[in-house]
């Protein structure tokens, strides 16, 4: 009898050298945000269970990659670290705005939905450029479809900023565009 299907379509096959290098590299990177967070570095048990469980999540992901059909492209390469401290600065900026919006007496918010153009030329540039929206304070990201993202503002100072598309060209930049 043979094994039964549960998806679709079949994973691409990637070449080994490439699976290899995205296993090394995913590796390395939860190993350093691990140590970084846990600030554990002496206990042998700790440091174990860290370790089962950077190589357990590594696996998954390998898993779900194949069985999604999905094919990932770690495209960004040494260009994010540049978008980092951008956004990190502009995390701060808008929880000091929106901290400044809540305490405020009257309150002064005017919600809106907007629709921006997310001109990212991969799906994961797109999710990037959604995201970085959401995570700004007083911005939330509703729905990306068709090259356009639907953002809920706080206030028509955070929907103005999102429609002048320095995030956008940021974000492309990092991409490559």
């Amino acid at each position: 009898m043979a094994p039964r299907r549960y998806f679709c379509c079949p994973a691409p096959p990637h070449p080994r050298g490439e699976s290899a290098l995205r296993f090394v590299v995913l590796v390395v990177c939860l190993t350093l945000t691990w140590l970084l967070w846990s600030g554990i570095y002496d206990n042998g048990l700790l440091f174990g269970l860290g370790a089962i469980s950077v190589l357990g999540v590594t696996a998954l992901s390998a898993r779900f990659a194949r069985v999604s059909g999905a094919d990932l492209e770690y495209r960004f390469g040494l260009r994010i670290i540049g978008y980092i401290p951008w956004i990190m600065w502009e995390i701060i900026k808008a929880n000091w705005d929106v901290i400044k919006l809540i305490l405020s007496p009257e309150l002064p918010i005017s919600p809106r939905l907007i629709r921006v153009p997310a001109s990212q030329q991969t799906a994961l540039g797109q999710v990037l450029y959604a995201n970085s929206i959401t995570l700004t304070p007083g911005t939330i990201s509703l729905d990306l479809r068709d090259g356009r993202i639907l953002v809920h503002a706080l206030t028509a100072d955070t929907a103005a900023g999102v429609e002048s598309g320095e995030m956008d060209r940021r974000v492309r930049r990092v991409e490559g565009g």
